[in-house]
């Protein structure tokens, strides 16, 4: 049974199924959750204890891609940036590890948009690829942009194009795969030239306030999921904060999905 924990979120304990490379350094992991793959909402993000790891005082903030009600699992794609991710990456299947979640809050996608633009930079698109298979379920036609450093570092494009109504567009730093810049570029000549009633944002910083700024500039609804290190994931150890025009909010509680026009970009 899930334990209560001084906010929303709870522990479960959740049965590895798959831990798998995907590409370069980018590894899939997906957990038998019960409940929690019911809870979940696109955008929001779980907290992993990883086991074997001494050195690792805090749980890993993992966000989703997607969720399976009816098979209570949820799949985390993640990125091997530490000791931390690189000994999740050696979980075998059949083991078990704890999960506090459902943590944050997610993406707000009105029930009346008909078109979105989501934009994703490196390990941003987890939580955007969360939000386009989100978009799909309510029949909005979402065009998606997905951009990395090289083509090791891309996935999940043949699941986007299959699954979401929209143009896919993808693009590397190095031109090893899409077009050749960042993912700024394509972001930000879609805004000139289409119409939509949403736009979310997903990565570094520069990325995210250059098409937020585009966006708000013409009156585009746009929502930011920030990145931070949520450690604790019910605002106990600030270590997650942001720069809003409301004064400081935790991302772990208040976020990490912001409105663009509230967050204060350095």
């Amino acid at each position: 049974m899930p334990i209560p924990t001084p906010n929303k979120g709870r522990l479960f304990d959740a049965r590895v199924v798959a831990n798998e490379l995907v590409s370069g350094e980018i590894h899939r992991i997906v957990l038998e959750v019960g409940e929690l793959a019911r809870m979940l909402r696109a955008g929001q993000f779980v907290n992993v204890a990883v086991p074997g790891q001494p050195r690792q005082l805090t749980r890993i903030p993992l966000s989703f891609t997607q969720t399976d009600d009816d098979a209570g699992t949820i799949e985390l794609v993640y990125a091997l940036i530490g000791p931390g991710t690189a000994q999740l990456s050696r979980v075998e299947a059949g083991s078990t590890l704890s999960v506090l979640g459902p943590l944050g809050n997610g993406w707000r996608i009105p029930e009346d948009a008909t078109r979105a633009l989501l934009v994703a930079g490196g390990t941003g698109t987890v939580p955007i690829f969360a939000a386009a298979l989100a978009c799909a379920a309510a029949g909005i036609a979402a065009d998606v942009v997905v951009g990395a450093r090289t083509k090791d570092l891309l996935w999940g494009i043949d699941e986007l194009k299959a699954r979401v109504s929209g143009e896919i567009i993808t693009s590397t730093d190095d031109g090893s795969a899409g077009e050749k810049g960042f993912a700024s570029v394509p972001a930000l000549e879609l805004l000139a030239k289409r119409d939509y009633d949403l736009v979310l944002v997903c990565g570094p910083e520069p990325l995210m306030k250059a098409v937020s700024a585009r966006a708000i500039e013409g009156g585009v609804p746009c929502e930011v999921s920030l990145e931070r290190t949520m450690a604790c994931g019910f605002g106990a150890c600030s270590t997650c904060a942001v720069k809003t025009v409301r004064g400081m909010k935790g991302a772990c509680m208040d976020g990490p999905v912001f409105d663009a026009s509230e967050v204060v970009f350095p």
